[in-house]
């Protein structure tokens, strides 16, 4: 009699730990299936759709919101959100646009600072005096936009980049440089993430955050890092845009912060927390890219429908986690 059991739960482990890790997979690759039929159909549809300079306007039109998608990633893996790098983007913009004049570097450096600064504000209040990462970041949002107009004195900044815009604009190999930038940032926060101590205390804090004090990580320190991550991607993004407009823009970035999320949760990234790949958030920005440029393509459209889509895209990858999660 006592052999039964054993001998059931022998053959149920297996399959448990299979029904996971298919689970896992569909979570984790999902995006990148859809982004694959996607794009098949569209070629069908489009002529001009599965063109090298498309593909090109895809990955320029992604790489902003991509960089801050980086950001967001981490912020929502360690159980957070981050509400404010839309803004940040803004302020970004216009202060590479007045550093301009005193070279490529401070107009590379001094926005990222100042997205550091603003992550470190909101990562200090979230960490240290325990205030939820909603009403924080979106304080921040709200305030940096102030902060943006005020410096802009208008809606719009015009530079010269020259060297600065060719950072932005040239190519390398034939490629667009903001590509290139995408591409390194995705892989080399893939490499942070996974192969790193600090991306072991992102997933660990996400999972269980009392689970990983205990276990002695740094929660609060973990947690103002991951903030300060996310505000300098923000700033960086902000400065490249800058220079390929060649103008600092006090509105650039609304709604980006949205969009972040959106690309990362349709990528498989929990909302929950503890659980997201950069492969899967990186597409989730291109299957947004996607579906923008189509609207475009299809010409007689509003850019609203682009919003329409990507809400639609985002409830249903919410549904399907869902419902992943209580099957696992």
């Amino acid at each position: 009699m006592s052999g039964a059991p054993a001998a059931g739960a022998g053959i149920a482990a297996p399959d448990t730990e299979r029904r996971a890790r298919i689970i896992a997979l569909i979570r984790s690759r999902g995006a990148i299936v859809v982004l694959a039929i996607a794009a098949v159909i569209a070629s069908a549809v489009f002529p001009y759709f599965a063109t090298v300079n498309n593909f090109e306007n895809i990955g320029v039109a992604a790489s902003f919101v991509g960089l801050v998608t980086i950001g967001q990633t981490f912020v929502i893996i360690l159980g957070g959100f981050d509400l404010s790098v839309g803004s940040v983007i803004g302020l970004g913009s216009v202060l590479a646009a007045y550093a301009v004049p005193y070279g490529w570097v401070p107009a590379l450096l001094v926005p990222c600072l100042a997205g550091a600064a603003v992550g470190l504000i909101d990562g200090l209040l979230i960490a240290r005096a325990g205030m939820a990462p909603f009403i924080v970041t979106l304080a921040a949002l709200l305030g940096v936009r102030g902060l943006d107009l005020v410096l802009a004195r208008s809606s719009m900044v015009i530079v010269h980049p020259g060297l600065f815009g060719q950072i932005a604009n040239g190519t390398l190999l034939g490629v667009g440089n903001l590509i290139w930038i995408l591409l390194a940032g995705f892989a080399l926060a893939a490499l942070v993430l996974n192969r790193s101590r600090f991306g072991v205390a992102v997933f660990a804090i996400g999972g269980n955050e009392e689970a990983a004090r205990m276990l002695g990580v740094p929660v609060a320190t973990v947690k103002v890092a991951t903030y300060v991550l996310s505000g300098t991607l923000a700033g960086l993004a902000g400065a490249l845009l800058g220079a390929h407009l060649s103008s600092g823009l006090s509105t650039a970035g609304q709604g980006d912060e949205l969009r972040s999320i959106a690309a990362a949760v349709i990528g498989g990234v929990l909302l929950t927390g503890g659980v997201g790949t950069m492969t899967g958030a990186l597409s989730g920005v291109l299957l947004l890219g996607v579906i923008e440029n189509v609207i475009d393509q299809i010409g007689n459209l509003s850019s609203y429908y682009q919003n329409l889509a990507s809400g639609l895209f985002l409830l249903v990858a919410v549904l399907i986690q869902t419902g992943l999660v209580r099957k696992r």
